[in-house]
C-alpha cells in the first residue's frame, strides 16, 4: 500500500471515508504514485495496459466527460454480491473483464484504490469493445469485396488444375484473401511473392490482423534484411529475388505446397524470371500449385505461355468509382507531328500553363465545400519542379492549395506528407513521377492530371550505359493513372493529350528484360544448373545479340569458361546479392589481409546516393558539405559522410537533424550498415574472409551492459510491432515553401509520432551493433592514409573495369560545362554537374610542371608526363547528355598495365596499346619493360592467390583453412597489397593518346617476329607461343609482345641508343650495344635477379578518431631507390624499411 499525499479536499482519511468527487480531484495529479499499480505483482511483472500514455489520455477524457454531463461524484464501488443483482443499474455489473485481485499490487484497501482499479476495468473494457468494433468493421469489408463471391470458382478452378491465374484490378482484394482462402482450403505451405519490400511487410501485417494472429506465426514476411517467419509459418510474403535464391539453395522448393505470384503484370525482371523457373519447377514437382495473381493487363500472355499446363482463368471485377474523363490537349498537340517535334526541340522546358489551366477550372466548377485532392503526373524531377514553381504563383492567388512534390530523390519523411489531410476548405496538390501509379496509393485524390508523358530507364548493352529517355506512356498506364481518380469515390481525369494521341499509344509498357543488364540473371541461370540460357523459357524473351553480350561480359570477367561453364569466380560471384561488377570486387579483395575497408565502400556502392536532390540545391547543404569532400572522387565523400553519422551514432547524438543539413536520406545510411553486415557473414560463411575482430568476447561488464541495452531495445521494438501505426497528420499551409526547402526551424513539423516512427530505425541499428561494431565501423569508413585510398581504388577498377574515361586532348582549353571525356565504347561523356569534380575540373589537368621535356628523338605531339589519370566510373547515365557518375581518378599506366584485357607492345617495349583504344609511348629508354615486367608478375600473383582460394572453396567435401593458422608462405604473400600500391605510385613519364579507327589499320604487323626468343621471359611458367592474328609473342594470358608495327620515333630511338652500352640492374654484366633482345635474353640466364617478393612490413598504426594531425613522418614523399633504381611514394619510416630490405636481397 502506499501513501497518498494530501488533496485539496481533505486528507487521505477524509478521502476514504466518502465518495471521490472529481470536481475537486482528478487521478492525473497522482500520475506517478498510481502508475506503479498498472503492472502485476508477480516475481515477472506483466502490465495491465498495453499503452500507458494512451490510458492516461482516457482518463482524462473519461473525467472529462463526467464532468460535462454533470456526474462528478464517482459511485461507490461494488461487492461481490451486489455485482450479481438485477436491480438497481450499475454500469460497473456489465463490465465483460474482471482481474485476478492476487496479483495486482492494488489491494483494495483504501476508496481511491478501489476507483482506480474500476477505472482500469472501465478502460479494458472500452479497448476489448474497440477492437471487436474493428473486428466487425473488419469482417464487413472483407464480405463486401469483390473476389469474396469468386470464392467458390477459386476452389473449384484449384481442384481442377495446377496453374490458376487470378486477374482482378486493384482493390478487388486478391492479394490479402488468396493466401488466407488456401490456408482455409488445408494448404499449410503457401509463399506469396512481391515486387516490393513494402508490400511484403504491409500484406504479411494485414493478413496476420485478418486472421486474427497478430501475435502468432501463421503469418509471416522475408525480405532483404529483415525477415519474421518461424518453422510454423504457414503463409510466407517473400520478395521475388529471395524466392530465387531459396531455389538455388534448395532444390525444388520442397518446403512451399502453392507458390503465388503477385503482380505478374509489372513485368519486371526477377517476376520475368521467376514465371519461366516455375514453369520448370511444375514439371519437376507435380503435387504443386502455382497461383498468379495480376491485374486486367495482358492477361492472355501468361494465358497462354501456361496453356500446356492447363491453366485456367478467374477474373475479378475492380472496385472503382465511376470517373469522368476529359482530353484537354495544349494547342502543341494539335499541330501535326513534325511541327510539334520541330517546337519541342525549341522549347526543351516543360510549359506548366496547360497545368494551372486545369486547376483554375476545377476552382471554378467544383467549390471547396467537395473535398477531393489534385494529382498531377509528369515525367521526371525536372518538370516536377517546374510544375511547382508555377502551382506556388498561382496558391499566392488562390490560398487554398497545398503543394507537395513526389518522387523518388525525396527523403522518406518528405514522401510520408503526401498521405497527411489537409484542413477544412483546403486542397492538396500533389506533383508526381509515376511512382504514384503503383508503388504508392494516396487516398482522397479526386482529380488527376496526365500528362501522357514517363521517363524510362534502358541499358545500353554495346556502351554498358543507361539512358533516362522520355517517352509517351501505353495505354495500361494510361487507365492505371485515371484509376487513381476513382478509389474514394467519383472523380475527374484532365488528360492533357488527345484522344487520337491515346489511340496512338502502344498497349503495354516495355517489359523490364528489355531494359535493364542481363548478367546477374544469366549467372542465376547458370547457377541453378540450367544448360543452357538461350533455351530458358521466357515470358518473352530477349535479344538473341543481348543475350550472346552479356555471356561475353560474363566470360571477360572470367565468371564463364569458354564452354560457357561457371567459373569458381562465377559460382562465387552467384552467391552474392549484388551486381556483378561490386561482387567481383568484394572477392578480388578478399585476398588481402584486412577486407574491413572494402566491405563498406561495396555497401555504399550498392544503395542508392544518400545525397537528396536538395544537398545539390540548397546552399545550405553545399557549405555543410564542403569539409566532407574528397580530391579523390564523389565515393570517397560518401564514406566520409559515413563516418561522420557513425561517430553520432556511437556519441549517442540526433544523426537525423544532422541529415538534414546535409541534405542526406538517413534511410540509405541504415542500409548501407545492414548490407555490409549481410556480405561480413556471407564472406565469412564461405571462408573468403577472416572472422570480424569485433566479433571477440565481451568482457563481463560490456556483457552486462549490453544485455540492458537489448532488452529496452527489444521492448521498444515490440511496443512499435504491434503499436499504433502512423497517425495522418493536419499538413500547415505553407503554399510559398515547398517540403524541400528545409529551415533549421522546421523540427517542429515532426510531432511525437514522426519521432517515435524514426527512432525505429535507430532501434534496429543498435541491436545489430554494439559499442565493438560501431567502433569496427567507424574504422573501417575512415580512410587517412594514402595507401588505404589507393588499394581501395585498385579494387574498385578490378571489379568496374573496362569503366575507364580519358579526358579530351583540348580539356586544357576548355571551361568547366566543355570538358569532355571519353570511354572505349562512347566518346564525348560528361562529368555529371553534381559530381566533386565537375566543379574541380583543374584537378584531371595536367599543370605546366607537370609536363616534362622531350627527348629530341621524340617527335609526338601529347604531352610527356607522370601525372596523366583516368577516371573509372561506376555508371553511365545518359539524360539530356551522357554523364560520367561516381567517379575517382587514377594514374593511367598503372591501372591499365594491372587490369586491361589485351595488352599489346612493340619489340623495344616503348609502345604499348591497351585494348586496342589508348596508346601509351615511354620514350625513356627501359622505362616501358620495367613497368610491363612487373605488372606481369603483379597480376598473376594476384590471380594465383584468388583462384587457388576459390577452387579451395569449391572443392566438394574439404575442410577451408583457418584464416588463423597461416603458413609462412601465406604470411610473405600478404605483402601483395604493399606491392600493389607501390606499383602505382611508381613516377614513369609516358604519353597517352586515344586510338581512332584509322590507326587501327596500320597498328600490327600481322606476321610473325623476327626474333631469336626460345624461352618466355616474362613469365617463368607460361608457353611462349606466336599470336598468328597479330602477330608477336604470347608472353602471357593478356600480353602480346613484339605485335606492333615501329612507329618512327621508335626507330629513331632504337638507333640513338644502338652505340650506348647497357649494363644490368641486378648483375655486373655489361652489353656493348642497347639490344632489348639480349636484355630480355639475359633476364631468363641472369642469377642475381631478385625473384622472391621482400617481407612484409608491419603497417603503421591507424589513428584513432580523436588523434591530431598524422606527424610529417608519416607523410608520403618521392623517394629514389639507388639500390633498385626506383621512384616511390614513401613515408619516412618506409624509406627505412625499404633501403633495409634492398640491401638484404641484393
Amino acid at each position: 500500500c502506499f501513501k497518498m499525499a494530501s488533496t485539496s479536499g481533505g486528507s487521505q482519511q477524509d478521502l476514504n471515508q466518502r465518495s471521490i468527487n472529481l470536481i475537486e480531484f482528478s487521478f492525473l495529479n497522482h500520475r506517478a504514485e498510481l502508475s506503479p499499480l498498472l503492472s502485476t505483482n508477480n516475481r515477472h511483472p506483466v502490465r495491465l495496459v498495453e499503452n500507458e500514455d494512451d490510458f492516461w489520455k482516457f482518463v482524462n477524457k473519461y473525467e472529462c466527460m463526467l464532468r460535462s454531463m454533470g456526474h462528478p461524484m464517482l459511485p461507490a464501488c461494488l461487492k461481490g454480491d451486489e455485482l450479481n443483482e438485477i436491480d438497481p443499474f450499475h454500469k460497473y455489473k456489465y463490465l465483460s473483464i474482471e482481474m485476478d485481485g492476487s496479483v495486482l499490487r492494488m489491494q483494495d484497501k483504501d476508496e481511491l484504490e478501489k476507483q482506480f482499479k474500476q477505472l482500469v476495468l472501465i478502460y479494458l473494457d472500452f479497448k476489448q469493445k474497440e477492437k471487436f468494433a474493428r473486428l466487425r468493421k473488419l469482417r464487413k469489408g472483407q464480405k463486401e469485396l469483390p473476389i469474396t463471391a469468386f470464392k467458390q470458382d477459386f476452389r473449384e478452378a484449384l481442384d481442377a488444375t495446377r496453374v490458376i491465374i487470378v486477374a482482378g484490378d486493384t482493390g478487388c482484394g486478391k492479394s490479402t484473401q488468396v493466401p488466407q482462402y488456401l490456408y482455409e482450403f488445408g494448404y499449410r505451405g503457401i509463399a506469396c511473392t512481391q515486387p516490393r519490400r513494402l508490400a511484403c511487410v504491409a500484406l504479411a501485417k494485414r493478413v496476420a490482423q485478418e486472421m486474427l494472429d497478430d501475435y502468432g506465426t501463421k503469418v509471416g514476411f522475408q525480405i532483404r534484411f529483415e525477415r519474421n517467419r518461424t518453422q510454423n509459418t504457414n503463409i510466407l510474403f517473400i520478395t521475388e529475388g529471395l524466392l530465387l535464391r531459396q531455389l538455388a539453395l534448395a532444390e525444388n522448393l520442397e518446403q512451399y505446397d502453392v507458390i503465388i505470384l503477385d503482380e505478374i503484370h509489372e513485368r519486371n525482371l526477377f517476376g520475368d524470371f521467376l514465371l519461366g523457373v516455375t514453369k520448370c519447377l511444375l514439371r519437376a514437382r507435380p503435387q504443386i500449385k502455382l497461383i498468379l495473381m495480376s491485374a486486367t493487363i495482358n492477361v492472355e500472355l501468361f494465358h497462354n505461355f501456361f496453356r500446356d499446363e492447363g491453366a485456367r482463368l478467374v477474373q475479378v471485377p475492380g472496385r472503382l468509382f465511376p470517373i469522368r474523363l476529359r482530353y484537354m490537349p495544349p494547342p502543341a498537340l494539335e499541330l501535326n507531328a513534325g511541327q510539334a517535334s520541330a517546337k519541342r526541340k525549341q522549347n526543351a522546358r516543360l510549359d506548366p500553363a496547360p497545368y494551372i489551366q486545369v486547376l483554375s477550372l476545377i476552382d471554378q466548377q467544383y467549390p471547396l465545400t467537395e473535398r477531393g485532392d489534385v494529382l498531377i503526373f509528369v515525367s521526371g524531377v525536372a518538370e516536377i519542379e517546374t510544375v511547382c514553381e508555377a502551382v506556388i504563383q498561382y496558391a499566392k492567388r488562390q490560398r487554398h492549395w497545398i503543394v507537395l512534390p513526389l518522387h523518388s530523390g525525396l527523403g522518406l519523411s518528405d514522401q510520408d506528407r503526401v498521405f497527411d489531410y489537409a484542413r477544412e476548405g483546403m486542397r492538396k496538390c500533389i506533383v508526381s513521377t509515376n511512382i504514384a501509379e503503383t508503388s504508392l496509393t494516396v487516398d482522397g485524390v479526386r482529380f488527376v492530371i496526365d500528362s501522357g508523358k514517363v521517363k524510362q530507364m534502358s541499358f545500353d548493352a554495346v556502351c554498358k550505359g543507361q539512358r533516362l529517355k522520355e517517352f509517351w506512356v501505353s495505354k495500361s498506364s494510361a487507365e492505371q493513372r485515371k484509376g487513381r481518380a476513382g478509389r474514394t469515390g467519383p472523380g475527374v481525369c484532365f488528360r492533357l493529350y488527345g484522344q487520337q494521341q491515346f489511340d496512338a499509344f502502344e498497349a503495354f509498357p516495355i517489359p523490364e528484360i528489355f531494359r535493364v543488364p542481363l548478367d546477374a540473371m544469366l549467372l542465376a541461370m547458370v547457377a541453378m544448373g540450367l544448360p543452357d540460357v538461350r533455351v530458358f523459357p521466357f515470358v518473352e524473351p530477349p535479344d538473341s545479340e543481348r543475350l550472346e553480350q552479356t555471356i561475353l561480359d560474363l566470360k571477360h570477367h572470367c565468371a564463364m569458361t569458354a564452354e560457357e561453364k561457371l567459373t569458381p569466380l562465377g559460382s562465387s560471384l552467384a552467391k552474392l546479392p549484388v551486381d556483378l561488377p561490386i561482387g567481383k570486387m568484394l572477392l578480388m579483395g578478399c585476398v588481402f589481409p584486412d577486407v574491413e575497408q572494402l566491405l563498406t565502400l561495396a555497401s555504399m556502392m550498392s544503395v542508392q546516393n544518400p545525397f537528396t536532390t536538395r544537398a545539390h540545391s540548397d546552399q545550405r547543404c553545399e557549405r555543410e558539405r564542403e569539409p566532407l569532400e574528397s580530391e579523390q572522387g564523389d565515393l570517397f565523400t560518401l564514406m566520409r559522410a559515413y563516418c561522420d553519422w557513425v561517430q553520432l551514432k556511437r556519441k549517442y547524438e540526433s544523426s537525423r537533424k544532422w541529415c538534414q543539413r546535409l541534405g542526406l536520406e538517413e534511410q540509405r545510411l541504415y542500409e548501407v550498415s545492414k548490407l555490409r553486415q549481410q556480405f561480413q557473414h556471407i564472406l565469412e560463411g564461405c571462408s573468403m574472409a577472416p572472422a570480424s575482430s569485433s566479433s571477440t568476447s565481451l568482457s563481463k561488464s560490456e556483457r552486462s551492459r549490453r544485455a540492458g541495452e537489448l532488452r529496452m531495445l527489444r521492448e521498444l521494438k515490440r511496443r512499435q510491432r504491434f503499436g499504433p501505426q502512423r497517425q495522418r497528420k493536419l499538413l500547415k499551409h505553407q503554399p510559398h515553401q515547398l517540403p524541400d526547402d528545409y529551415d533549421d526551424d522546421d523540427d517542429d513539423d515532426f510531432d511525437d509520432d514522426d519521432e517515435s516512427q524514426k527512432d525505429m530505425r535507430d532501434v534496429d541499428f543498435r541491436l545489430r551493433h554494439d559499442g565493438r561494431q560501431l567502433a569496427l565501423l567507424e574504422r573501417s569508413a575512415r580512410m587517412e592514409r594514402d595507401r588505404d585510398v589507393m588499394l581501395m581504388k585498385i579494387l574498385i577498377v578490378s571489379g568496374f573495369y573496362p569503366q575507364l574515361a580519358i579526358a579530351d586532348e583540348f580539356n586544357y582549353c576548355k571551361g568547366g560545362t566543355q570538358q569532355f571525356f571519353h570511354a572505349q565504347l562512347k566518346p564525348f561523356l560528361s562529368l555529371h554537374p553534381n559530381s566533386y569534380f565537375a566543379k574541380n575540373y583543374e584537378l584531371l589537368k595536367l599543370t605546366e610542371s607537370d609536363i616534362q621535356t622531350k627527348p629530341d628523338y621524340y617527335t609526338p605531339k601529347q604531352p610527356l608526363s607522370d601525372r596523366h589519370q583516368l577516371l573509372c566510373y561506376q555508371s553511365l547515365l545518359e539524360t539530356a547528355k551522357p554523364y560520367l557518375m561516381n567517379c575517382i581518378r587514377l594514374p593511367a599506366a598503372q591501372t591499365l598495365l594491372l587490369f586491361a584485357y589485351s595488352i599489346d607492345t612493340n619489340a623495344s617495349v616503348t609502345r604499348i596499346v591497351f585494348d586496342g583504344w589508348l596508346s601509351l609511348d615511354f620514350p625513356t629508354p627501359g622505362s616501358g619493360l620495367k613497368l610491363l615486367s612487373r605488372a606481369i608478375q603483379l597480376r598473376r600473383h594476384w590471380n594465383s592467390r584468388l583462384f587457388a582460394k576459390l577452387n579451395e572453396l569449391n572443392r566438394p567435401k574439404c575442410v577451408h583453412p583457418s584464416h588463423h593458422n597461416k603458413s609462412p608462405k601465406e604470411d610473405k604473400e600478404d605483402i601483395l597489397w604493399y606491392d600493389l600500391v607501390d606499383f602505382m605510385n611508381l613516377n614513369v613519364v609516358y604519353s597517352i593518346k586515344r586510338l581512332l579507327p584509322a590507326d587501327l589499320k596500320v597498328l600490327y604487323t600481322r606476321c610473325a617476329p623476327n626474333l631469336a626468343l626460345k624461352e618466355n621471359p616474362f613469365a617463368d611458367n607460361f608457353e611462349l607461343k606466336v599470336n598468328a592474328d597479330k602477330g608477336g609473342f604470347n608472353v602471357s594470358e593478356n600480353v602480346v609482345y613484339a605485335c606492333l608495327a615501329e612507329q618512327p620515333w621508335c626507330l629513331a630511338m632504337d638507333a640513338a641508343l644502338q652505340a650506348q652500352p647497357w649494363k644490368c640492374a641486378d648483375c655486373d654484366l655489361e652489353l656493348e650495344q642497347y639490344v632489348v633482345t639480349e636484355q630480355l635474353q639475359h633476364r631468363l640466364k641472369c642469377k642475381r635477379r631478385v625473384v622472391t617478393k621482400r617481407k612484409r612490413s608491419p603497417s603503421p598504426p591507424k589513428p584513432k578518431p580523436d588523434d591530431g594531425p598524422t606527424c610529417s613522418k608519416h607523410a608520403p614523399t618521392l623517394y629514389h631507390c639507388l639500390m633498385c633504381g626506383l621512384d616511390l611514394h614513401l613515408s619516412q619510416i618506409d624509406i627505412l624499411r625499404h633501403r633495409k630490405q634492398c640491401s638484404i636481397l641484393t
